[in-house]
């Protein structure tokens, strides 16, 4: 394994050495990448693709999807979160409580209906139709009430955001996101209808990913370009819900978290895939996994958050505020 170390040879003072090594003994670990304050620390790549290839990040796409829609608010295309779901989609009525579903209802997993995720997810995905399917699902909730983990609601706010803007949640990725940041985000999976899937399975390289960690901690910018308001950065880290699973707070596609005591937020995919943003710290780290085999918060990927905090404990404060 050879580390790369921008900016200077780190000091063993660092951390960083003795933590490429433990992050090198993680057999399903691929990549990992440390930013501070917009410069790269750290950047290797233990197995798997190079560090400036595609990776599937799998269910980090929701928090793509959600920056997605903040833009879309920002431009006007969508309201705002309290849009109701159903007219944006030129959809009937259910006559239910279906129809009070909002656009914040999907963004912090609080839609009600029953998960298409897990062992739901190939009946699904095997539909003829994916966002009928998931709007169909049996009530098991009130919209706004408990987190139920599922990707069907993302792929109805992907629809959201196709059909209200006119173009391809693709195109928008790419648009929005990828040309700004100058990093390549490739087709991915589409629906029987054509639409790409929404909140799973986008393809984005380790140093694409801390890239647009990046462009988070710095209030929505790169390179002197507005990329989304940092209105909605706040607004997608106030805490709506929260997961039954870690027992993190969730807000819009980002969960809530603490290392070692320093407010955090990240995305995280199925197999350990994470972009971790730590404001005060001003660290954006993100680490690719192999993406066939699980992480348990009581294996693997409670190695990754060990990982993630001895980064945070070892890594001094940047000069600045967060936002």
């Amino acid at each position: 394994m050879t580390m790369t170390l921008l900016g200077g040879r780190v000091s063993a003072q660092s951390g960083l050495e003795s933590i490429a090594a433990e992050a090198e003994r993680l057999d399903q670990l691929r990549s990992l990448v440390v930013h501070q304050d917009g410069h790269r620390l750290f950047a290797e790549a233990f197995r798997g693709p190079a560090l400036d290839q595609p990776a599937n990040v799998k269910s980090v796409s929701k928090t793509i999807v959600a920056l997605l829609t903040g833009i879309a608010i920002d431009r006007g295309i969508i309201d705002g979160p309290n849009q109701r779901v159903l007219p944006l989609l030129g959809r009937a009525p259910f006559g239910d409580i279906r129809d009070t579903l909002t656009v914040g209802h999907l963004l912090a997993m609080q839609t009600g209906l029953g998960s298409t995720s897990g062992e739901n997810y190939g009946a699904w995905v095997s539909s003829n139709d994916w966002v009928e399917y998931a709007l169909d699902r049996p009530l098991v909730g009130q919209p706004g009430g408990r987190f139920i983990y599922s990707t069907g609601g993302w792929h109805i706010l992907g629809a959201v955001l196709s059909r209200s803007s006119g173009q391809s949640l693709h195109q928008l990725a790419r648009d929005w996101l990828g040309d700004p940041l100058n990093i390549a985000i490739p087709p991915w999976v589409t629906d029987p209808q054509g639409r790409y899937l929404g909140g799973n399975d986008m393809a984005i390289s380790p140093l694409g990913l801390a890239r647009l960690g990046d462009m988070v901690l710095n209030g929505g910018q790169i390179d002197g370009r507005d990329v989304v308001s940092q209105a909605w950065l706040e607004t997608s880290w106030q805490p709506r819900a929260r997961s039954p699973f870690s027992g993190d707070q969730y807000g819009y596609g980002w969960f809530l978290t603490r290392y070692a005591g320093h407010q955090a937020a990240y995305a995280r995919g199925y197999g350990g895939q994470l972009l971790v943003i730590v404001p005060d710290r001003k660290l954006s780290i993100a680490i690719t996994s192999d993406p066939n085999r699980p992480a348990r918060s009581d294996g693997y990927f409670g190695d990754l958050q060990l990982l993630v905090e001895r980064i945070v404990v070892d890594q001094p404060s940047a000069e600045g505020q967060a936002w």
